[in-house]
């Protein structure tokens, strides 16, 4: 039975498929094949094809192998650094001092 590919908005699609279309550039600007990139992420060269098409269902951690790979694996740590909104909110007061989210209603009757 083959696994449901999580369905995903056509903008965000398009986002995706541009952000893994970059680790393709970048594969290609250090002269690697996908035979050799597979190989050191030891990953599928199928995975890796997903990867680069920005399959919506190819696990981080896959994701993560490949960027090691080409040396942008602190390129992650990156991701979220510069929150605007986040910012504004914490600095309007607005998340009450709370660090978890709200714990949501029971169902047992």
């Amino acid at each position: 039975m083959p696994k449901e590919r999580p369905v995903l908005l056509p903008k965000h699609r398009r986002l995706l498929e541009g952000l893994w279309e970059n680790l393709r550039l970048a594969r290609l600007r250090r002269k690697l094949s996908v035979t050799q990139v597979s190989e050191r992420a030891a990953i599928s060269r199928s995975t890796l094809y997903m990867v680069e098409k920005g399959d919506p269902g190819v696990a981080l951690g896959n994701v993560l192998r490949v960027m090691a790979v080409l040396g942008l694996e602190n390129d992650l740590s990156d991701l979220g650094a510069d929150d605007p909104l986040g910012r504004k909110l914490q600095d309007a007061g607005l998340d009450k001092g709370r660090k978890r989210a709200p714990k949501r209603p029971s169902t047992n009757s």
